[in-house]
């Protein structure tokens, strides 16, 4: 993602240049400058944890440390997640490894 110099606003692809989206100035595209940014053709999906119901990968695996509130069984799959503002402790949420309910833990 490239900035414009003169306003500070997000520019776009013009063939081989930059053009700003909103005061209209060009450059002439940095092929060293794009480089070294990532596009979402060349990411992979590999650090994804899958929480969907029906998924074959459910998170990680407790330690033993967490009851379920259904059957009492003492493991669960859990998956970590940021649901409040950045300076609140992200939310444990599990799944039963016997009967499959859900719930969650605020830290």
């Amino acid at each position: 993602m490239q900035f414009c110099d003169d306003c500070g606003s997000m520019m776009h692809a013009d063939g081989d240049e930059m053009v700003c989206s909103s005061c209209g100035a060009r450059v002439p595209k940095d092929e060293d400058r794009a480089a070294a940014f990532v596009s979402t053709e060349e990411q992979t999906d590999d650090d994804v944890i899958e929480t969907e119901e029906g998924a074959d990968f459910e998170g990680k695996p407790t330690a033993g440390d967490v009851t379920c509130e259904e059957c009492g069984h003492g493991e669960a799959w859990y998956t970590i997640k940021q649901t409040a503002s950045a300076d609140e402790p992200p939310t444990r949420f599990f799944k039963c490894k016997e009967c499959g309910y859900r719930w969650r833990e605020y830290s």
